[in-house]
C-alpha cells in the first residue's frame, strides 16, 4: 500500500520524471522520500496520520510545497503538481526538424601530452538533424562527422591520422552519434545518452549538453545553438597507443574530450546565402 502519491507536470501538462518527494513533519524531520517515475507519478510508504509537509523537487524546475493530510490508514492524495522552470531558464525552441549548419558548427578533440599540455584536433565536416518534440526530453539526434577532415594544423600528422594506423578513414568514414534520450539537468542543461560509433566500434556515451538559445538569423531562418561535451577512452574504440607512438603525438594520455558547438536551423533545409 502506499502512502502519499502524486502526479508530477510541467506547466504545459508534459510528466517530469526524476522530481524528489519528500515528506516531513511540522518539526520539520524527514518521513518519506520517493522519485517520480517517467509517466511523473510518484507515492512514498505509509506515512503516520496527521498533517505533514510535502516538498517537490526537480533539477532545473523550481520547487514547490504542498500541505499534505495524511488519513489513518496511511494514505493522502496530492493530485496533479504543476512545476514551473527556474527563473532565468532560456525559452525553448520550437518543436519540429532542425538541421546542424557544418559552416558554423564544430567539433574540437583535445588529449593530454605529457600531462602539462593539450594536443587539439579539429573535425570540420558536421552534419545531421535534431528533431525537436513538444516536451524537449522526448527531443531524438544524430550528428555524423567526416573523419577525415580531422585538423591538428600538422599536416604530416593528420595524414598518418587518417591512415590505418589510426581513424582508418578510407575503413570507417563517418563518426556518428545517434541518440534518443534527454534528461534535465538544470534551467538550461540536459544530458542526452546515445551511441557512438567511431572506428567500427559503437559504444554508449552521454553528452553534457548547454542550450544557447535560439533566434532569428539574417537569411530568413531562424537558428537555435548548443554546446555539448563528453570524455572518450581511446581503449574503447580500439585505437591502439602504438599507433599514437607513431603518429608522432606519443605521451598523449588515455582520455580524449570531444567538444561541440552546434548551430541548428528550424526545417529539414539550410537557407542560401
Amino acid at each position: 500500500m502506499s502512502g502519499l502519491s502524486a502526479r508530477i507536470r510541467t506547466v504545459e501538462g508534459w510528466p517530469v520524471p526524476n522530481a524528489v518527494l519528500t515528506v516531513t513533519d511540522l518539526s520539520g524531520k524527514q518521513l518519506a522520500r520517493a522519485v517520480s517515475a517517467e509517466t511523473g507519478a510518484v507515492a512514498t510508504e505509509p506515512l503516520p496520520p496527521g498533517t505533514h509537509t510535502a516538498v517537490i523537487t526537480a533539477a532545473g524546475y523550481q520547487p514547490v510545497a504542498r500541505t499534505a493530510q495524511i488519513s489513518a490508514a496511511g494514505t493522502g492524495l496530492l493530485g496533479d503538481i504543476a512545476m514551473a522552470l527556474e527563473a532565468g531558464a532560456v525559452a525553448m525552441p520550437p518543436p519540429g526538424p532542425w538541421t546542424i549548419d557544418p559552416v558554423h558548427s564544430t567539433v574540437i578533440a583535445t588529449a593530454r601530452h605529457l600531462g602539462i599540455a593539450s594536443i587539439k584536433a579539429r573535425f570540420a565536416e558536421v552534419s545531421g538533424r535534431i528533431n525537436i518534440a513538444e516536451r524537449f526530453e522526448e527531443s531524438t539526434g544524430h550528428a555524423e562527422i567526416g573523419a577525415a577532415s580531422v585538423d591538428t594544423g600538422i599536416e604530416l600528422r593528420d595524414n598518418h591520422l587518417r591512415s590505418p594506423d589510426f581513424l582508418d578513414v578510407e575503413a570507417y568514414p563517418a563518426i556518428t552519434f545517434t541518440s534518443n534520450a534527454v534528461r534535465r539537468t538544470g534551467p538550461d542543461t540536459f544530458v542526452m545518452s546515445g551511441e557512438l560509433a567511431l572506428h567500427g566500434k559503437r559504444r554508449p556515451v552521454d553528452l553534457d549538453v548547454t542550450y544557447g538559445g535560439f533566434g532569428e538569423d539574417p537569411w530568413g531562418g531562424v537558428r537555435a545553438a548548443f554546446h555539448a561535451e563528453t570524455e572518450l577512452h581511446r581503449n574503447d574504440f580500439a585505437i591502439d597507443y602504438s599507433a599514437i607512438v607513431r603518429a608522432g603525438v606519443a605521451a598523449v594520455g588515455a582520455t580524449v574530450k570531444l567538444d561541440f558547438d552546434i548551430e541548428v536551423v528550424h526545417g529539414e533545409d539550410l537557407p542560401t546565402g
